[in-house]
């Protein structure tokens, strides 16, 4: 485990793919390390908190504080990002199980809506030390 939080997810999805590049393009700090849910680190790491990878089409945030997931990990993660992007952390006041049915359904529809990728994205030189095999 890294000291840093440990976003998982998708490593074929586009949608997941953007969604690490927004996230780095806006996380100046380099407070987030990332891993895909394919990855032995993945089974490894989430199998320690009873979670598997298998049963999830969700993003996974690992923190000292605990495993997040779904619209809780998302807005978690944004409220961590710089500039105006830790306002959507207000979200977080709708009721979970309403945030979770919107999450569920663009999860469900990700790959026909964004399309899938035939293997896991491969990080620049400059990024390859955010990444955790």
């Amino acid at each position: 485990m890294t000291d840093k939080p440990v976003i998982f997810f998708d490593g074929v999805c586009n949608l997941c793919n953007g969604f690490v590049q927004f996230i780095i393009k806006h996380d100046k700090k380099a407070n987030f390390r990332f891993a895909t849910l394919q990855s032995v680190f993945a089974k490894q790491e989430l199998s320690k908190k009873n979670i598997t990878v298998e049963e999830l089409s969700s993003v996974i945030l690992l923190t000292e504080k605990g495993v997040f997931t779904k619209s809780t990990a998302a807005l978690k993660i944004a409220s961590q990002l710089n500039g105006f992007w830790k306002a959507a952390y207000i979200f977080i006041i709708i009721p979970k199980f309403i945030r979770d049915f919107v999450y569920d359904i663009i999860a469900k529809n990700r790959y026909k809506w964004f399309g899938k990728d035939t293997h896991c994205m491969i990080p620049t030189p400059e990024l390859k030390e955010r990444f955790l095999a």
